[in-house]
């Protein structure tokens, strides 16, 4: 289902206050050169990032990737409504990120590790990395830096979030947001995902298949977290590391602005934005796909050449 490669593997782990979380690692057959810790989206499972390990694994890198809390086979946090995406607070995440390096660790993953986070995966990533997340290099696929909403309607969500905190509602969906699993339910022509009908074919059939790892919409809570984390990371310097952020121009989930200028004060940063590509860039058409995996594995290649000569 995963259409990864051969020998992978999931294992449970628990986050400090408990949360039971799935961690899955694909190892590259004849030893890798460094592993990629691959930060997911909101919504998503490690399953849908089977053909990217497979790309990796061919680059030549191991990967290991995350069913974040609240989705996935990990803890759904939403009591009662199991397809709200729900959190209890944004950072929470973190708590996910170094029980990954932890399972890293144990795993003895070679090293170095470099970062590919998509989507939200963006925005715990970039607060990972200011918490000391020991990687030589990040990519960014259509990172989650902020959202793209007109500003009247963030205010309408945040002040909605603000009242309902801690509040039996504060799980449920905001108004207008949906209740359905977006691949499962939706329609490939109207998909703000991807051009490509064959992966976007895979995304239905993974949660037709198995419907345990769908999510819907964010809850009420997710929101204001989202909302105030993000306005937190713009205020934040841009980490001295190696990094690229790819950005298609079709991009209608994230605010492509607050991409565009977090990458304008990387000093080692660099923006790649790619003509007709929607939000999900690792799974866009064959052509695009290629030339995003290309600058990635550029940046990858780049930082593990000087450990490499080193050695």
């Amino acid at each position: 289902m995963a259409h990864g490669p051969e020998g992978g593997a999931a294992f449970w782990v628990h986050a400090d206050d408990g949360v039971r979380l799935r961690v899955g690692h694909w190892r590259r057959a004849g030893g890798a050169r460094g592993t990629v810790l691959l930060f997911p989206g909101r919504t998503e499972y490690i399953e849908k990032y089977g053909d990217a390990a497979k790309v990796l694994g061919a680059a030549g890198y191991d990967t290991l990737c995350i069913d974040w809390r609240g989705q996935g086979l990990s803890d759904r946090l939403a009591s009662g409504t199991p397809l709200s995406g729900h959190v209890a607070h944004f950072t929470d995440y973190q708590r996910d990120v170094a029980a990954m390096q932890d399972a890293a660790r144990a795993l003895d993953l070679p090293r170095p590790w470099l970062l590919l986070a998509h989507s939200m995966g963006g925005a715990i990533g970039l607060r990972a990395l200011h918490d000391g997340l020991d990687v030589a290099a990040a990519a960014f696929s259509s990172p989650f830096w902020g959202l793209n909403l007109p500003r009247h309607m963030r205010m309408v969500a945040h002040s909605l979030a603000r009242l309902t905190r801690d509040t039996r509602f504060e799980s449920r969906f905001p108004p207008g947001v949906a209740r359905s699993v977006y691949t499962r339910d939706g329609d490939f022509e109207q998909n703000l995902l991807t051009g490509d009908a064959e992966m976007y074919g895979r995304l239905v059939t993974q949660v037709t298949a198995h419907p345990e790892l769908a999510l819907a919409g964010p809850s009420l809570r997710w929101v204001g977290e989202a909302l105030h984390d993000t306005a937190t990371l713009q205020a934040l310097p841009s980490p001295d590391l190696r990094a690229i952020a790819i950005l298609g121009s079709r991009e209608q989930i994230v605010d492509p602005e607050a991409i565009r200028e977090r990458m304008a004060r990387w000093p080692r940063g660099r923006l790649i934005e790619i003509e007709g590509a929607r939000h999900e860039g690792l799974i866009e058409t064959p052509e695009r796909r290629a030339r995003i995996y290309a600058e990635i594995r550029t940046l990858f290649d780049a930082a593990c050449a000087p450990l490499a000569a080193e050695h």
